[in-house]
């Protein structure tokens, strides 16, 4: 088992798929860094929150996160993580996504995953830990997308209000709030955001109170502290909210995922 390894000491063994798992204390953070290897990061327990120039994302636990070759990104842990990873060859990232993804894993996946944690990384193509390593790169083209990325504008000024919303962000913001402040009409802010998010104003704020709803309540605070912070008016219109989203109410979902 590779387990506290930088992937830059074995990056250049000859094998498509490498495999390494790593222990991180809450908090611990990872300051920006890259790799020339695509890498799917998975985690039992704890919240992995990823952040490049292009947006951030969060990674619950049971879930995976598709990093492509050469994205510079920042890593925040929050609770104790012990994270599982899959280190694909560019030349063989085709058929992944082209930009950070949250996923979901089956049951199925996480189970090849844990088997891939006890292959060495000078496996024999082969062998059975080749076979192994193999099927893992057919399924990873396969995992689904799950709705917790929250895309950042390349904009600096639409940039800097999405990063401040971000310190407390609140269901009752309003366009109006942010076409402001930027000097151009309801109209024109409406257009530049989709433009740059690729989602309406609507949509991106409904993602940003979701993406920092989840680490809060994965770190054990209360669904009713969380949707009236995010301006909720009761608990029952956040978890509605968190149901049409994630498929299940919070407390299902953390109980599903953990």
């Amino acid at each position: 088992m590779v387990r506290n390894v930088r992937i830059e000491a074995v990056d250049a063994v000859p094998r498509p798929l490498i495999a390494m798992g790593h222990d991180y204390p809450d908090g611990h953070a990872l300051p920006a860094h890259w790799h020339r290897r695509g890498q799917l990061i998975s985690g039992a327990t704890g919240v992995l929150v990823l952040a490049t120039p292009q947006g951030t994302w969060v990674m619950p636990p049971q879930c995976g996160l598709w990093i492509p070759p050469g994205v510079v990104h920042e890593v925040r842990m929050i609770g104790a993580v012990t994270t599982q990873s899959l280190f694909l060859d560019p030349d063989l990232a085709g058929g992944m996504p082209g930009h950070c993804e949250v996923v979901g894993l089956s049951p199925f996946v996480r189970s090849l995953i844990a088997k891939a944690m006890d292959v060495p990384v000078e496996y024999d193509p082969d062998s059975h830990a080749g076979a192994l390593m193999a099927l893992l790169r057919h399924e990873m083209r396969q995992l689904p997308v799950q709705p917790l990325s929250l895309p950042f504008p390349a904009n600096g000024a639409l940039a800097a209000l999405c990063r401040r919303f971000l310190l407390k962000p609140t269901v009752h913001a309003t366009i109006e709030d942010w076409s402001g402040p930027l000097g151009v009409s309801r109209r024109a802010f409406t257009r530049l955001f989709r433009q740059e998010t690729g989602l309406s104003f609507v949509e991106w704020r409904q993602q940003a109170c979701l993406v920092t709803a989840l680490p809060r309540l994965v770190a054990g605070e209360p669904v009713t502290t969380v949707a009236l912070d995010l301006g909720y008016d009761n608990p029952a219109a956040f978890t509605t909210m968190f149901k049409r989203v994630l498929g299940a109410s919070p407390r299902a979902y953390l109980k599903r995922s953990g």
